[in-house]
C-alpha cells in the first residue's frame, strides 16, 4: 500500500512550464515556500516544519531536525501543504522561478529513492521524504558544482523537479560512463557512481572554457541533464550587465580578465 498521496497532475507550457495538480478530496501535495501559481478556492494552504513524509508524527524534535536537515541542502526551514477541503476535485499550480522544464517522477520506478541537485525540487505528494545525501569524497564536494550536499527524494509517489533548457535522460549500463559540466545535473538514480575527473592539461583548464574539473557518472542506472543550469544564466547576465552588453572573450579566461580587446575582439 502507497504511503503518498496518488494524486493527478499536468505540465502545461513548453519552454516556461508550470504543473497542474489536481486533489481528491483531503488529498495533499507539499512544495517549496513561494512556487504556488495559482489555487481553487476550496484548497486549505498550511506551512509545515519537517521533511514532508509524516513519518515525524507530532515530534517537535524530530520535525526540527528534518526541517534542519532542509536547511543544509540550502532550502527554506519551512515547507508549505496544500489539502483539498472540497466534496470533489480541486486544482493547485506549481512554477519555478526561472525558465525550464518540469519534469515528473513516480519514485517506486527508481526503487523509491531519487538523488537530485539542492535547488531542483518543486513539489511532491505528501508522504515523499526531502532529506540529504552526503558526497562522501572530497573532489566531488569541493568541485563537484552542488558541493558535498545533494537532496535525497524518498518515498512511493509523485515528485517534481524543476530545471533549466532541454532535459535530457540517459540510460547507463553497467560500467558506462560520461563526462559532463557539473552544473548540468539534475537528477541521478541511487545505483549511479558520482565521480570528478580534472583536466590534465593545465593550459586547457585555464583557457578551455569548461573549468578544472568534469563530472564522472558512471552506470547502472538513469541520469537527467539540463542544457541550461541558473548558474550559467546567471552568470552570463552579470557579465553583460558589467560590459553593459558589450562583447567579451567568452569561455575563456581571456575575457575574465579583459583582455578580449587586446586581442581585437569586440
Amino acid at each position: 500500500m502507497r504511503r503518498a498521496h496518488e494524486v493527478e497532475y499536468k505540465v502545461q507550457g513548453d519552454d516556461l512550464q508550470f504543473v497542474e495538480i489536481m486533489l481528491d478530496p483531503g488529498e495533499t501535495v507539499l512544495a517549496e515556500a513561494g512556487a504556488m501559481m495559482y489555487m481553487d478556492s476550496a484548497i486549505r494552504m498550511d506551512t509545515i516544519l519537517g521533511d514532508g513524509s509524516g513519518k515525524d508524527g507530532n515530534d517537535f524534535v524530530g520535525k526540527l531536525f528534518s526541517a534542519g536537515k532542509r536547511v543544509i541542502t540550502g532550502e527554506s526551514l519551512f515547507m508549505t501543504s496544500f489539502t483539498n477541503t472540497a466534496a470533489g476535485k480541486r486544482c493547485v499550480a506549481f512554477a519555478a522561478p526561472y525558465p525550464g522544464k518540469v519534469i515528473p517522477f513516480d519514485l517506486t520506478d527508481y526503487g523509491g529513492t531519487l538523488i537530485c541537485q539542492k535547488d531542483a525540487f518543486l513539489c511532491a505528494a505528501k508522504g515523499i521524504a526531502i532529506g540529504i545525501a552526503f558526497q562522501k569524497k572530497i573532489g566531488v564536494g569541493l568541485f563537484g558544482g552542488e558541493g558535498f550536499i545533494m537532496q535525497r527524494l524518498e518515498g512511493d509517489g509523485l515528485t517534481f523537479l524543476h530545471a533549466g533548457g532541454t532535459i535530457l535522460k540517459k540510460n547507463l549500463q553497467p560500467g558506462e560512463t560520461t563526462l559532463l559540466d557539473t552544473g548540468c545535473l539534475v537528477a541521478m538514480t541511487q545505483t549511479i557512481h558520482y565521480d570528478i575527473q580534472f583536466s590534465r592539461s593545465i593550459r586547457t583548464a585555464l583557457f578551455g572554457g569548461e573549468g578544472l574539473a568534469l563530472a564522472v557518472l558512471t552506470g547502472p542506472g538513469s541520469v537527467w541533464l539540463q542544457s541550461l543550469p541558473f548558474s550559467r544564466l546567471a552568470n552570463r547576465i552579470f557579465s553583460a550587465s558589467k560590459t553593459g552588453g558589450k562583447k567579451q572573450g567568452e569561455g575563456s579566461i581571456l575575457g575574465n580578465l579583459g583582455l578580449g580587446n587586446f586581442f581585437g575582439e569586440e
